[in-house]
């Protein structure tokens, strides 16, 4: 079958293997906005250490799960989101205030709400994790 989003792919896969309890999956294949979108994941502790597996081909990520991370997904098309609009999309897609990140995609590259806000900037929205 044909890969219509490398990115959903991957965020369900990480979501499927943190259902049924794994402590490590395998993302293939891989991309800049995939190892960007992890690493947003990782610094706010959501994943563990992920290896990036040099195959000739697209590459592979080996992702350590923690068992923090309850949904993480795509939003598809990716909407153009102005700094006063990140506020009604934090309302419509995270299930509270305290926790959870939404991806955006910037002029200053890949970053979550918060860092978007502080910047001031808007940009595309990728996903969400929580």
């Amino acid at each position: 079958m044909v890969r219509m989003s490398v990115l959903a792919d991957c965020l369900k896969t990480i979501t499927n293997a943190e259902k049924r309890g794994k402590r490590q999956v395998l993302i293939r294949p891989s991309s800049k906005v995939i190892v960007k979108f992890l690493q947003c994941m990782q610094q706010h502790g959501y994943i563990g250490e992920f290896e990036i597996v040099d195959d000739h081909r697209a590459n592979k990520i080996v992702i350590e799960l923690t068992g923090r991370l309850n949904k993480c997904g795509v939003i598809s098309p990716r909407f153009d989101v102005p700094v006063d609009d990140i506020e009604k999309w934090i309302v419509n897609l995270l299930p509270s205030r305290q926790f959870g990140h939404i991806v955006l995609s910037t002029t200053y590259g890949i970053m979550t709400h918060e860092e978007a806000r502080r910047k001031k900037t808007g940009g595309k929205i990728l996903g969400f994790f929580y």
